[in-house]
C-alpha cells in the first residue's frame, strides 16, 4: 500500500483574530481549495447573535469555550458539545452566559446570510474568508501565514 506523510501544522498563535462584526471575530487555521472548505475558530462576546444563514455544504462545530444557544429551538450549546449541521441546514444562534463563546468549525461549502424573507444577501466563501483574512494583514501590517491545503 502507498502512502504519503503530508501533515499540514499550523502554528495558531502566528495567525491573528479577524474582525467581522462588533464583539464577533475568526482566526482561519486551513483554507482549502476550490471552496471545498475551511477550518476555522469563531469567536463572539457574550450577547452577539450570529444572524440566520443556511450552510451548502456539512458544518462540524465543537464549543471550545462559552455556551450558544440555537435559536430555532432552544438548545444550549455548552463548551465540549459537538454540533453537526448537514447541508442546507438553515440557523442562527446567539451567545449565552458569562463569557465569550469561542468554537471550533470545519464546514465545506458557503454560508449563505438570510433576510427576513429568507433570500440570500450575502455569501461567505473559502475564497471571501481568506481575501478578509489576507486584507486584514496587509492593513495591519501582519505576515500572511500560508493556511492553504
Amino acid at each position: 500500500m502507498d502512502f504519503a506523510f503530508g501533515s499540514l501544522l499550523t502554528d495558531a498563535e502566528s495567525v491573528p483574530w479577524i474582525p467581522l462584526a462588533p464583539g464577533e471575530s475568526f482566526k482561519p487555521l486551513r483554507f482549502l481549495a476550490g471552496n471545498r472548505g475551511r477550518v476555522l475558530l469563531l469567536r463572539l462576546d457574550v450577547g452577539c447573535t450570529v444572524p440566520p444563514h443556511r450552510h451548502t455544504g456539512d458544518v462540524h462545530a465543537f464549543n471550545l469555550q462559552g455556551s450558544r444557544e440555537l435559536l430555532d429551538n432552544g438548545q444550549i450549546v455548552n463548551a465540549g458539545d459537538y454540533v453537526y449541521e448537514p447541508a442546507g441546514n438553515a440557523d442562527t444562534w446567539r451567545v449565552v452566559g458569562d463569557g465569550p463563546c469561542t468554537v471550533f468549525i470545519a464546514t465545506r461549502g458557503s454560508m449563505e446570510y438570510l433576510d427576513d424573507q429568507g433570500q440570500v444577501i450575502r455569501t461567505d466563501t473559502t475564497e471571501t474568508m481568506r481575501a478578509t483574512y489576507e486584507q486584514f494583514c496587509r492593513t495591519e501590517g501582519i505576515e500572511i501565514v500560508d493556511l492553504d491545503g
